[in-house]
């Protein structure tokens, strides 16, 4: 094998795969990315054996081949290589090394054989759509910081897509993910396909790199969904992961439907005061007090060991006053979804979860469970 590919083509391709491979390993090829040289392009592909990474670069190839070689090493050794440099990799026949050149920089790394290495098979029968970069990027930032790290719970260890209709009855492609503390809920139009989606649990990890796939991408994504694996197309890139296999809770049954306590709040400055007040919570369980009252809201948290901290804001409230309370980080990671200027919380009483809507994005939702203050 032998080619000479600009580098900046190489670390894109790298980058898009590389992530895919667990640092610590017990199949040492499983660290590895194989590299694919022919007719003009070099194919990078890179596995855990639950996710697939495939990427291509246009490359001039004087002699055909594949091997495998050190992934996080060859991602850092491009990375640091100048801009706009050409790289001639080759593999080395007599002590089977890949050899690394860029100007004056030369690097040998190790290899293992290109037939050591698995793929993974992709099955038939897929449900399959197209929706715009922007619209799956925007799926995937409005819900997985809600994905539960709660590995018990193996099946909220995802974002929960499927397709379904709105209140207006109208067909849309819905993502939902929760950790039972709070729920986020996104949808877009559903492409054609998608309408009947059924519902799926996308795993964590290929949730991240499926967005790392679309970062900077202005056109369509292919979507693909079988019964046990998701591949998503991006351009030149390709990833193919398993899904989760669980059922996913009725989230319908969480998401408050009378509450009709209002509060309306400037979100930046309600971020902020958050972030102070919660400087002096307790760590475990980030407890801060909102005490509504008309036209204002009060901040609050009071710890015998950490310290007492408040701050008043002003607000939009005519509802009856009422004491609630809430995980700080989880309020901050909410609020950093919101767009508009302003924020609006629906609450019903304090043992019960709070709506929160942003007034610029009616297909976005997110629920928050109160905790006792």
């Amino acid at each position: 094998m032998k080619l000479t590919i600009e580098r900046g083509d190489l670390l894109n391709a790298l980058s898009h795969v590389q992530n895919v491979v667990e640092r610590r390993n017990t199949i040492p090829i499983l660290s590895n990315v194989l590299l694919q040289a022919k007719k003009g392009e070099l194919r990078l592909t890179a596995t855990d054996l639950d996710i697939e990474a495939v990427d291509s670069a246009a490359a001039k190839v004087s002699r055909e081949g594949a091997v495998t070689a050190p992934a996080g090493t060859l991602f850092d050794v491009v990375r640091k290589l100048p801009a706009g440099a050409e790289v001639e990799l080759e593999l080395q026949p007599e002590n089977q090394r890949l050899s690394i050149t860029a100007g004056r920089s030369h690097f040998e790394l190790p290899t293992l054989p290109a037939s050591d290495f698995q793929t993974m098979a992709v099955d038939d029968g897929a449900t399959s759509f197209t929706l715009d970069a922007k619209d799956f990027a925007r799926l995937i930032d409005k819900t997985r910081f809600a994905i539960s790290t709660e590995e018990t719970r193996y099946y909220l260890n995802g974002v929960y897509l499927h397709g379904t209709t709105n209140d207006d009855g109208k067909p849309v492609l819905r993502a939902v993910a929760t950790d039972g503390h709070r729920l986020a809920l996104a949808e877009v139009k559903a492409p054609k396909g998608a309408e009947d989606l059924p519902g799926v649990i996308v795993p964590r990890k290929a949730v991240g790199e499926a967005r790392r796939l679309v970062d900077g991408l202005d056109g369509p994504v292919d979507v693909e969904v079988s019964d046990t694996k998701i591949v998503v197309r991006a351009g030149r890139a390709t990833l193919t992961s398993k899904l989760i296999d669980g059922s996913f809770p009725d989230y319908g049954r969480v998401i408050p439907k009378g509450n009709d306590k209002k509060l309306t709040i400037d979100n930046k400055a309600f971020e902020a005061a958050v972030d102070r007040v919660a400087t002096v919570s307790a760590e475990r369980s980030r407890s801060v007090k909102l005490s509504l009252g008309e036209g204002k809201l009060t901040l609050a948290v009071n710890h015998a060991e950490t310290g007492v901290g408040n701050e008043e804001l002003e607000a939009e409230y005519g509802a009856d006053p009422m004491e609630i309370g809430f995980n700080a980080k989880y309020l901050l990671d909410i609020a950093a979804q919101i767009e508009a200027p302003d924020a609006e919380f629906m609450f019903n009483d304090p043992a019960s979860p709070a709506l929160v809507l942003d007034p610029s994005d009616d297909s976005a939702r997110y629920v928050l469970m109160p905790l006792r203050v």
